[in-house]
């Protein structure tokens, strides 16, 4: 049997990948351990949230599914961040354990193209370092022009709570033991890494008199641009807020050494910016309390998830911990904690494209590359499956750069900077985030969903009527003009606004941070959608610097455009530092701006370079 493509593993990663292939036409073939588990939530029962939400709209605005899937199973949804600028705003839902995966499993099987089959692969073929298919445990070989691996935490995952380890995947599923050995041996740098769970609670053995109300909002939201609201808002379910106690934290100091991090039975390297809460008090010390969220799983059990309370220590422990917070004295404990620790590779062994730099035609996805959480490897996902067919089809891989997503700079700090440590995307890490907003994913990145054919003509044509009508309403403003009349002044001043000195366009009365453009409407007849009005709003607002950002990215795809040789010999550029000559040879950037962003890579060090190609006449 042969295929297009093969990917392996039913995560989040590769369901957007095997969905992504299959819908660009290839015979495609997902290849997962136990098809019940396609999707699953092992941990968190969200998703979004800061930067991830604003990556699931990126997922949307280029085709993929994971959008749609959560819009259909969503418990509560809120929109973070609102009383900040629209820079870090993101959704983040509560989704239904149970629904989440069915629906995507029924997506997946009803695709066209795809086909589904429950093994483990123990092995890659390999010719002339070029991929050629997977061996199954049963050693049958299956054939395909290009492979996507997204093993998710099963390579060699060990489950540990105190000083016991059990070999298996996150519900007792059985691991990969065998598929990072053989990367291994093809070359691959392969690195340890841990990550965790809190407990689950049995939601009626809580006390919610002694904890905080958290409702979802009382406006509906969705995180595809192609969807309307699928629930009700009276319909959601709440989640409750709490805090660890001074016992809480005397339980953990006295009982550190049973962590299986703090005891020395861990190998593997922790998420920083989602640590335990062992971790957390030590790290933190001054810190009295931490706050933790107490959020249901699903409509269908009456399992409560800790958030904020993942923990390795033994089960005896954790119920003197669970047992010292407020309103869980007497909670009934489902699920103990545990830390899962498994194999990744190096992502510095991987191209911008996710084709590894080791295996040609090989691309890998989600957190065999490095990364945390389920919306960073679905983005990848997404990208890996694009690519891989675009690669078979002698098209060009579609690179997203830091300026255009999230999703560009996630990959792009993978493959430049690498990780030790299980990569989280944060607003922080992306200099442009004021380019790279919740609000705009789709004016950013849906050409290229429609260009790449993951955005049918329907969908193309009601994002074209939402620039139609957002440069329609911007021409409104822009050429409606008021007066300083004694009744325009009054009415701004009845608003908290100052008085017109000048006749002034609305579009730059707007700008006035207390005017929004329902306050407009005493001029002109405003009957465009929320999304049209509030994408005017902050493109009028933030225009200044929108302005400034667009110029510093300019700078940055100047230097995109200037590309280093694949055979370029950095032992042949004299007056490199030696760490910069390391690196560069390490990481082969393909154009200087890449270079720039390298760890121990200086502006002298660039500067050398760009003398040696343009003497060299190799730009």
């Amino acid at each position: 049997m042969k295929y297009d493509i093969i990917v392996v593993g039913g995560g989040h990663a590769g369901c957007e990948a095997s969905l992504a292939a299959a819908r660009l036409g290839n015979k495609t073939l997902l290849i997962t351990g136990n098809i019940k588990n396609i999707a699953d939530m092992p941990c968190n029962p969200s998703i979004g949230g800061p930067a991830k939400g604003i990556i699931v709209r990126e997922i949307d605005a280029l085709g993929g599914e994971m959008a749609n899937n959560i819009d259909h199973s969503c418990l509560q949804v809120k929109m973070l961040n609102t009383k900040k600028g629209p820079a870090v705003r993101a959704l983040r839902a509560q989704g239904d354990k149970i629904t989440y995966p069915k629906a995507m499993i029924e997506t997946i099987k009803n695709q066209e193209n795809l086909e589904v089959r429950e093994s483990l692969v123990e092995d890659l073929i390999v010719e002339e370092n070029k991929i050629k298919g997977v061996i199954l445990e049963n050693g049958e070989k299956i054939e395909a022009e290009a492979v996507v691996l997204t093993t998710g935490t099963y390579l060699k995952a060990v489950i540990l709570r105190g000083d016991k380890k059990t070999v298996s995947g996150p519900h007792g599923e059985r691991p990969s033991k065998f598929l990072s050995d053989k990367l291994r041996e093809y070359g691959f740098t392969i690195q340890r890494l841990k990550t965790g769970t809190p407990q689950r609670i049995d939601k009626n053995s809580i006390d919610y008199s002694k904890t905080s109300l958290e409702p979802g909002d009382d406006v509906t939201h969705t995180f595809s641009f192609d969807n309307e609201p699928l629930y009700k808002v009276e319909d959601q379910l709440p989640c409750h807020l709490i805090y660890t106690t001074k016992e809480t934290h005397e339980i953990i100091m006295q009982n550190l050494e049973k962590s299986s991090m703090y005891g020395g039975y861990v190998e593997g390297i922790g998420p920083r910016y989602c640590p335990s809460i062992e971790d957390k008090v030590v790290r933190f010390k001054d810190k009295e309390r931490h706050q933790l969220f107490l959020e249901p799983e699903s409509l269908y059990y009456d399992d409560i998830y800790i958030q904020g309370f993942s923990t390795s220590m033994p089960e005896e422990i954790q119920d003197l911990m669970v047992h010292s917070l407020p309103g869980l004295e007497n909670a009934k404990i489902l699920k103990y904690a545990y830390a899962i620790e498994y194999d990744a590779i190096d992502p510095l062994q991987l191209k911008q494209s996710l084709e590894t730099k080791v295996i040609e035609n090989l691309f890998t996805a989600g957190q065999i590359n490095g990364t945390s959480g389920y919306e960073e490897a679905a983005g990848q996902g997404l990208i890996a499956g694009i690519n891989a067919s675009r690669k078979i089809h002698n098209q060009d891989s579609l690179i997203l750069k830091r300026n255009e997503a999230y999703i560009g700079v996630l990959i792009d700090d993978l493959v430049t900077k690498g990780t030790k440590e299980p990569y989280r995307m944060l607003t922080s890490r992306a200099e442009y985030r004021l380019l790279l907003r919740h609000d705009n994913a789709d004016l950013r990145l849906r050409e290229y969903g429609h260009d790449i054919g993951l955005i049918n003509e329907e969908r193309y044509q009601k994002f074209k009527l939402k620039q139609e009508k957002i440069e329609e309403l911007n021409n409104l403003l822009k050429q409606t003009k008021v007066t300083p009349t004694k009744e325009n002044n009054e009415y701004l001043e009845s608003i908290g606004s100052t008085k017109l000195l000048d006749g002034i366009s609305l579009y730059d009365l707007l700008k006035r941070p207390e005017i929004t453009i329902q306050n407009l409407k005493k001029w002109i007849d405003i009957d465009f959608s929320n999304e049209v009005i509030e994408q005017v709003e902050i493109q009028d607002k933030y225009e200044g610097y929108i302005k400034k950002a667009n110029r510093e990215a300019e700078k940055m795809l100047d230097l995109e455009k200037i590309k280093i040789p694949e055979d370029i010999n950095y032992d042949n550029v004299h007056n490199l530092a030696s760490e910069a000559r390391q690196k560069l040879s390490t990481i082969r950037p393909t154009t200087i701006a890449q270079a720039s962003r390298i760890s121990g890579v200086n502006p002298a060090d660039i500067s050398i370079l760009m003398v040696y190609l343009k003497k060299e006449k190799r730009v």
